[in-house]
Order: C-alpha cells, then sequence, then structure tokens
C-alpha cells in the first residue's frame, strides 16, 4: 500500500501492518506482532524522516512465506542510504537508534535500489518458530557489509 510521506502517514502504516498481522493469525498482544510493527514504525519513520520527497509516497509491503515474515518500506530518495554503525549516538541525540532497534529485532535486513523508479527498499524478516508465536532472533546481520563497508544488498537472497 502507499502512504503519504508523513507522520499521519507512518502511523497508518504502522496501524495496518498490526492489523494485517493479527487477521494472519499473529495476535495483537503477541510477540509476532509488536516485533514486527515496532520494526515497522522505524522504518516508516525513516522513510517519511529521510526519504521524503515533496509529492510522493512511501510504500509498504507485508509479505508471509514459510518459516518468515518480511516487511518491505520503498521510498523515492536513492541518494540516502541508511547505514548501521555499531555506536549509539551521543546520550542527548534525538535520533539515530531507528536502525539498532530493527538490527536487534530482526532475523535479518538490508537495502534494495527499488526496481523501475528511483528510491530504495529497506527490508526487514523475522524468522518464525514452530510454533509461529516467537521469532526465532538468529542469523542476523546489517546492512553494512562483514567488513564495515557499505553494502546495497547485504543478505538478500534470490528472489528478493
Amino acid at each position: 500500500m502507499a502512504f503519504t510521506s508523513s507522520p499521519r502517514g507512518a502511523r497508518l502504516a504502522r496501524r495496518l501492518v498490526s492489523h494485517r498481522l493479527d487477521t494472519w493469525g499473529y495476535p495483537y498482544d503477541g510477540r509476532v506482532n509488536d516485533t514486527l510493527t515496532l520494526i515497522t514504525a522505524e522504518l516508516t519513520a525513516n522513510a517519511v524522516r529521510h526519504g521524503h520527497v515533496a509529492g510522493r509516497d512511501f510504500h509498504v509491503r507485508l509479505t508471509e512465506s514459510t518459516g518468515f515474515l518480511r516487511i518491505a518500506v520503498t521510498d523515492t530518495r536513492a541518494e540516502r542510504i541508511p547505514m548501521l554503525s555499531d555506536r549509539e549516538p551521543p546520550g542527548d541525540a534525538e535520533s539515530g537508534r531507528g536502525l539498532l532497534i530493527v538490527a536487534g529485532l530482526a532475523t535479518r535486513w538490508a537495502v534494495a535500489p527499488r526496481v523501475g523508479a528511483p528510491g530504495k527498499t529497506v527490508w526487514a524478516e523475522l524468522r518464525l518458530t514452530r510454533d509461529a508465536q516467537d521469532p526465532a532472533i538468529v542469523d542476523r546481520f546489517h546492512a553494512n557489509g562483514r567488513d564495515g563497508g557499505s553494502s546495497w544488498a547485504s543478505g538478500v537472497s534470490a528472489g528478493h
């Protein structure tokens, strides 16, 4: 779905994702819903704050596949690539922690160029356990390459 690139659009996207997860069997008060809703909140806030282009919406896609849930947020600012630093911002900084939260919660996440138009897509996945109630916190890696260099698509496997 497309959302207005505004705080209201980010809030609506977060609520829609939470609602969809509930209809898919991941209840509002469950760990999967809470975790993916928080990841969505961080990614949509970044799309509004760092990916905003006047008159352009951001897009959210939620998909479920065998053993995984994926949230993908696309905006139109290709030149503003999110980078993860292992260092937290200074204690009085008002921003800079969102991707640290995503990296800590997601099984994996990455950034990829937007297909067919200017921009980028930031996606995050949760690996689900057999009972599908708790995400398995394994196989995490960051959007930056393991050597610390920038990468558009670290961890993106074929077909994603």
